[in-house]
């Protein structure tokens, strides 16, 4: 891997690590994402737990929000677009923050859409897990491990698979339906 790539990793990890729940800036005002644990008093309201996590595969960051919410959020207004939503305010945050910690702009092209999986939990609440994946700019020389596999089997492996395993049967068996063995017995 290049010096060039190794940084550019090496930084998204860090600006992603400015994220924890509680985290201040260094004016000493809380961090705002855009999360709904950010809305409303810690004390006299009840917390919603949500977070998210930055992951690199390839040339692509992988953003994964994950929330404990209401079932009635889920089918009172449209889910999907807010989980999309929530995952561009994360991003945006993102490469504010990458901006702050390496002086330069990161370039990240959504790669797909928003995939959402939604669990329950009880009869009122669900756990809502959505994944989007963005391919990061400036990367020199790294394979996209998201695009379609070529066909890389040697011509000698091939063969063996294509001679098959059950169409031919071993010269030492002579009975139908089992070994010598079993008939001795």
């Amino acid at each position: 891997m290049s010096q060039e790539n190794y940084e550019i990793i090496r930084d998204i990890a860090q600006a992603a690590s400015h994220a924890y729940d509680g985290a201040h800036d260094a004016d000493g005002n809380p961090v705002e994402l855009g999360l709904k644990r950010e809305e409303g008093n810690p004390i006299n309201d009840s917390r919603t737990m949500d977070g998210f996590k930055v992951r690199i595969d390839g040339n692509h960051v992988i953003v994964s929000y994950q929330a404990d919410i209401k079932l009635k959020d889920v089918y009172g207004g449209n889910f999907e677009s807010e989980m999309d939503q929530t995952i561009g305010d994360i991003v945006a945050w993102l490469k504010k923050e990458y901006r702050k910690v390496s002086g330069k702009g990161l370039t990240l092209t959504a790669a797909g859409e928003c995939d959402v999986m939604v669990q329950s939990t009880s009869r009122v609440r669900v756990f809502a897990c959505a994944t989007k994946k963005f391919k990061i700019g400036g990367l020199q020389g790294i394979d996209d491990r998201l695009g379609k596999s070529e066909d890389r089997l040697d011509n000698k492996f091939k063969q063996f698979l294509e001679l098959g395993g059950l169409g031919s049967q071993p010269p030492n068996k002579s009975q139908k339906g089992g070994s010598k063995n079993n008939s001795e017995r």
